[in-house]
């Protein structure tokens, strides 16, 4: 069997071969997962930051100081700037009904999940704040913090659903065209979810955090903000227009999911059910929070993970990161993405999820990786597309023990 195995490897490694000296010649350079791949590529993570480093500009230096020079120019003439929704303070009415399927889809995920980790077990790591989901935890000897062990494993503990799916805040603003938030302001101005904010500012009404809603426009004459709408206008109604499926909405799981109609009769089938759900919610929420992020900014610091909703940055003093002291405790504010928006833990992928084996240090580079909240859904019975495909590693034969000092 292990004969077998390793003449197997041998014609892997020939067939590999023959492929890069094609593509060399054909002038194309393709990067093969490992020595496995026949049909996947490898879809690198990205690379841990240092503390001292800045995180990836969506666009580049030179084109924000060229949109920088542009705007000075515009200033110099007295003359009105027409303004787009959102920049002149009104919704962009086509996103509405997807800022409201973004926020219902996000309370489903949540309810989703949180009945999955009571299922299935969450671990985090003491120490370094590593997650996994599954039992048992992986030995992959990947703690290095200062207070971790002298062999670099793991401290675990049972986690939560805030270790799949962290929760970034941001300040809730009353007026988004207005003023931003000052550094005397940071205790009186609520932090809700970022993304909430985002729904909330893209057209969803929520009582608790509410929103001005504008009728006229505002108009920019040279590089000034003009409102000529009064501040709380006669036909101003709080609860105006909103929508069911929004704040109000607390369609739980056990309700859209009723175990007598589950076809299975075991707990199994009504939790991959969960599962399904759960997946489809994850993925409506990333797509819906995408498409408003490319309308509605937000703001992100370059070296901490603030986020700030609005088409510019909070004045609040709080960043500890790197030379903070340069900057007076000012955050380094940048277009933010949707990571930055809904941060991705990403795990170990465990495949056989029947052998109740830990993941072995000596194997970690066979391993694929996937976002918390997905393998958590992946091990409950969700399918996961060919999205992931790349980071799972599926095409990837992991070796026995035996055979790992073989593969070279």
């Amino acid at each position: 069997m292990v004969l077998a195995r390793r003449v197997q490897i041998v014609g892997n490694l020939l067939e590999r071969a023959i492929r890069d000296h094609v593509a060399q010649l054909r002038g194309v350079n393709k990067h093969f997962c490992l020595w496995y791949s026949t049909e996947y590529t490898c879809t690198e993570l990205p690379r841990k930051l240092k503390k001292s480093e800045r995180k990836p500009m969506v666009r580049s230096v030179n084109e924000l100081k060229r949109e920088a020079r542009l705007k000075k120019k515009e200033r110099q003439n007295v003359c009105e700037t027409i303004l787009q929704p959102p920049e002149n303070g009104l919704l962009v009415k086509q996103l509405v009904p997807v800022a409201h399927e973004v926020f219902a889809a996000r309370s489903e995920l949540l309810s989703c999940v949180s009945r999955l980790v009571k299922y299935i077990a969450v671990y985090r790591c003491s120490l370094c704040g590593e997650a996994h989901v599954g039992h048992p935890p992986h030995k992959i000897k990947s703690c290095d913090v200062r207070g971790s062990l002298s062999s670099k494993e793991h401290s675990w503990v049972r986690g939560d659903i805030e270790h799949v799916l962290p929760i970034v805040e941001s300040f809730h603003l009353y007026d988004r065209v207005g003023r931003a938030v000052s550094h005397n302001e940071m205790l009186e101005v609520d932090r809700i979810p970022a993304i909430v904010e985002l729904c909330v500012q893209a057209g969803v009404e929520i009582p608790e955090y509410p929103t001005r809603r504008r009728v006229f426009p505002v108009y920019c004459v040279a590089g000034r903000i003009i409102d000529f709408e009064k501040r709380f206008p006669k036909d101003y109604s709080l609860g105006k227009d909103i929508d069911a499926s929004g704040f109000w909405y607390k369609k739980r799981v056990d309700e859209v999911i009723n175990p007598m109609e589950v076809h299975s009769n075991d707990i199994q089938g009504l939790y991959a059910a969960i599962a399904v759900q759960g997946m489809k919610a994850w993925e409506k929420m990333c797509t819906g929070a995408s498409k408003l992020m490319e309308k509605y900014d937000v703001q992100t610091c370059g070296y901490c993970p603030e986020v700030q909703v609005g088409p510019k940055g909070h004045r609040v003093r709080n960043c500890q990161a790197y030379k903070h002291q340069m900057r007076d405790g000012q955050h380094a504010w940048q277009e933010a993405t949707i990571h930055d928006l809904v941060p991705p833990v990403y795990v170990y992928h465990i495949r056989d999820q029947q052998s109740n084996q830990p993941l072995v240090n000596s194997l970690k580079r066979y391993y694929g990786m996937l976002p918390a909240v997905v393998e958590l859904f992946a091990q409950a019975g969700a399918s996961v597309g060919k999205k992931y495909a790349s980071l799972m590693r599926e095409d990837v034969v992991v070796p026995k023990m035996e055979e790992e000092k073989w593969v070279v």
